[in-house]
């Protein structure tokens, strides 16, 4: 009999074939490292942990991620339940746990899909122990609460800062990604949109989808007629309203302001520092055929040539306002960045103060659940200045069930809107220059 080369090393059967979708769960795994050891923000991190994977391996691997990130205070309690020996934080076979059983309790993969693919994440390491512990799990019967656990620090900094009905109600919000926010360009076809969209408006310009498939075959997307963004980052423009003056949105990119300010008739330079989301804005600007000036600048740096008519401040921050569809702010942000954010937000605010004319307004806000970044930044500004003052907007200007706090500025909490789907953190408040 010919020999045909069926040796033990041509096939290769010390060890079984690799499981298909291992690559997916491979990236998933650097995607996790990334934000849990690294401290970088998880859709940063996506390009380079997926170079290896395209197309639906790519989605599922950020969903794998994600939903980790969601759920991973009550992943490593079920983990810890079963283990003799408490699995360090950053051991590849807690990693390994985390994204099988997030499948399983999550995702809805087969458990022998799960573990399979799981498994070689841990190759030459302990998969005795990860098999195990699964099998575990699996056989106890017990599930994730349907209401997620925040991680301690963050349950306790918004539990001081909001109470704890609040940091409850975040604990909701991130049971499931958000639905999707659009904004509409031209108001007056708001109803329109919502009926093709299959939506529902909660203000003029704004419409809800919860279910919808890929966003850029969606209907009036290609045509510019409207962009994703979340009913409460629309606010911030709301309160500078219409106009046909000269408005500089500071920190601009991508864009979702400066579409609004350029839909309500105002003349405006968008200014950003960074030169890949300046290539967003541009590509914001071109698809929605709307104008406005784009200068690539720092604004700790740059300035206007002479003031304008109005100033819309979109803070650097540390987003932990956006923390249902970037659940890796909950996992990343400390006290250390939030302190850091804040005194780059007061920098920012104080130069830029002398950019509006007087009788001109500034609309300052940030995407943060953090007093620092929020209320005390605008105290602090206005002990400092007696020439500006806070001016409380036409609740007429706001979407439904969203209020004017006491002091005249718009506080966005978890719980607000839950019925209707929620909507981001955000503080928001409108200064009038006088002299």
């Amino acid at each position: 009999m010919p020999d045909i080369g069926l040796h033990r090393s041509n096939l290769n059967l010390s060890r079984p074939p690799t499981p298909l979708g291992t690559p997916a769960r491979l990236a998933a795994l650097r995607l996790l490292d990334a934000v849990l050891r690294r401290g970088e923000p998880l859709e940063s991190a996506l390009t380079a942990a997926t170079r290896h994977v395209h197309g639906p391996d790519r989605g599922l691997a950020h969903a794998i991620a994600a939903e980790v990130l969601r759920r991973l205070p009550d992943l490593d309690g079920l983990i810890d339940s079963v283990t003799e020996r408490v699995l360090p934080d950053d051991a590849k076979a807690r990693m390994a746990l985390r994204i099988a059983l997030v499948q399983v309790f999550v995702l809805g993969t087969p458990e022998h899909a799960a573990i399979s693919t799981a498994l070689p994440l841990v190759e030459g390491g302990p998969r005795k122990l990860v098999h195990g512990v699964f099998s575990a799990i699996m056989k106890s019967g017990v599930l994730l609460p349907e209401i997620p656990t925040l991680p301690p620090a963050v349950d306790a900094r918004w539990e001081s800062a909001w109470g704890p009905e609040v940091a409850e109600a975040a604990a909701r919000a991130i049971a499931a990604p958000p639905p999707l926010d659009v904004s509409i360009g031209a108001w007056s076809a708001t109803d329109e949109w919502a009926e093709r969209l299959g939506g529902v408006s909660l203000a003029p310009g704004h419409v809800r989808v919860a279910d919808h498939g890929s966003v850029i075959d969606m209907p009036g997307y290609k045509d510019g007629a409207w962009w994703v963004q979340d009913l409460a980052a629309t606010i911030p423009a709301r309160l500078i309203g219409a106009g046909t003056g000269d408005v500089i949105d500071l920190c601009a990119a991508p864009g979702g302001k400066t579409l609004q300010l350029a839909a309500q008739g105002w003349s405006v330079s968008a200014v950003d520092s960074s030169s890949s989301r300046i290539k967003r804005l541009r590509e914001n600007l071109y698809r929605t055929h709307s104008k406005a000036q784009v200068i690539h600048g720092d604004a700790l740096l740059w300035s206007p040539a002479e003031p304008a008519d109005a100033l819309l401040i979109d803070a650097p921050c540390s987003a932990t306002g956006i923390f249902r569809r970037h659940p890796d702010v909950l996992h990343r942000v400390r006290p250390a960045i939030v302190r850091e954010m804040a005194e780059l937000q007061a920098r920012i605010l104080t130069r830029a103060a002398d950019w509006v004319k007087p009788g001109g307004t500034i609309v300052y806000a940030t995407c943060s659940l953090e007093p620092a970044e929020g209320e005390d930044r605008i105290a602090a500004f206005l002990a400092s200045r007696d020439d500006y003052a806070i001016d409380a907007p036409d609740p007429a200007m706001l979407p439904e069930g969203i209020s004017i706090a006491e002091q005249g500025w718009v506080r966005t909490l978890p719980g607000m809107l839950e019925q209707a789907g929620g909507c981001d953190g955000f503080f928001v408040a409108r200064l009038t220059r006088s002299h």
